[in-house]
Order: C-alpha cells, then structure tokens, then sequence
C-alpha cells in the first residue's frame, strides 16, 4: 500500500515556451498552468472553500489563508506539497516572471469558444491585467512498494463553475500526470466522491482506473490527538 513519503525526485527537464498565434478566431480563451507561490494564497483560498461548497463538506473546512501560508512553498517545488494553479485570459498571456520559470515554464493552451464566458467572480480572482484564476491543482509525492518508485498523490483538482466541461480540468491533470512521467514516476492517484458521477465519468475517459473495492481511511481531529501520548 502506498504511504505518502516524499523521495527526492530527480531535476524536471523544462519544456520550450509555446508559440501561439497572433490573430486567433472565434471567441479565444487563453488558459496556462503554472507554478503557484505565496502572492497566489488568496485566491487558492478561495478556490479550497468553493470545492468544500461543491463536496457539502464546509463543516471541515478550517483552513486560513495564514495557515496555507505557513504550510505550502516551504520545499521545492514536486519535492513535497505542490500547486498549480490554472489562469484564464481573453488575450496572450505577458511575458511576465513565469514565463521563464526554468523549472516549470507554464503550459499555455488556447480554447475557441463558441460564446464568451460570464465571469461573475472576474474580480475577485484576478491575478493580472485581464487574467483571472480559474482553478487549481495541488498535489505531492508518495511511494508504491509494488512497483518500487515514487508517484503523486492529487489531494485537490478544481475549476470553478463558469469554466467547466471546456477542457480546462483535462489539461490541469494532463500536466500532473506529464510531469510525473517526466521524472520517471509510476502513477498518479486521487479519490473522487462516490456521487460525482460526471467526475468518475471524466476521469475514466482520462484512462483513470476508478478502484471500487478501495476505501480511505483516515485518523483526525479528536482521534488522531488520542494517540498524542502514546507509546
């Protein structure tokens, strides 16, 4: 069984940055990935408490932004807790300080839609001169005794409402899982809820296998502080 013990991955090759096209048609949506840092708290903030929304799990939810903060970009990056967050623009994305990120430089796609997407909540997730955040990816490293190499473990993936069922879920587990074949990993895993049948139904056209006769189990909150002072 897999326990989560981050090894220390190998250095990720960078891909060239994309060429994108000048003039594109249609109703152009810009969407890149990249690597998320302390400035982008506020916003995955916001993104965690919207998926709690989402799950009907708000009574779990006690995260602050101080104590994300505190406790993610403390290790570099795919060596231990790691964000991507997924950004969304009407127009190319600047040449700004992600671009040349030379350990991930972002994965930048264009969507042509057939209608402009309403954003309601532009405002509060932007991130840039006309860049919004669109949702986000966090994940880390665990470890398969079966097949003796490290993998990732995806503890969220989410997109926010007004840009779903574009593809933009596809291409933020598409880069987890590249990179994960890039340093040589074995597998990329994640749960997803029994009642979600539009995710099991995505992540199964992803090649995902949804494995029936696993069940999580998990110590926390008063049980886990129970074993405080044991031993």
């Amino acid at each position: 069984m897999a326990a989560p013990a981050p090894p220390l991955p190998p250095q990720p090759t960078p891909d060239p940055p994309m060429t994108l096209p000048e003039n594109p048609i249609g109703n152009p949506l810009f969407v890149r990935t990249r690597l998320a840092n302390k400035d982008d708290v506020p916003h995955i903030h916001k993104l965690i408490h919207q998926m709690a929304v989402f799950e009907h799990l708000t009574d779990l939810f006690s995260a602050t932004e101080a104590s994300l903060s505190s406790t993610l970009f403390n290790s570099p990056p795919f060596q231990s807790f790691t964000v991507l967050v997924l950004e969304v623009s009407t127009r190319p994305f600047p040449e700004d300080l992600h671009h040349n990120n030379p350990v991930y430089p972002p994965v930048v796609r264009i969507f042509n839609l057939d209608l402009p997407i309403d954003d309601p909540e532009a405002g509060a997730f932007r991130s840039g001169d006309g860049v919004v955040v669109g949702g986000f990816v966090l994940f880390f490293p665990n470890y398969s005794t079966f097949l003796a190499k490290p993998g990732f473990y995806i503890e969220d993936i989410f997109v926010r409402e007004c840009y779903r069922r574009k593809g933009l879920g596809k291409m933020l587990l598409s880069a987890v899982a590249k990179q994960a074949v890039k340093m040589d990993y074995g597998r990329v895993e994640w749960c997803v809820l029994d009642w979600n049948v539009n995710a099991i139904k995505f992540y199964e056209e992803m090649g995902a296998n949804v494995m029936q006769e696993w069940r999580i189990c998990r110590l926390t909150g008063e049980a886990l502080q129970a074993y405080r002072n044991w031993g």
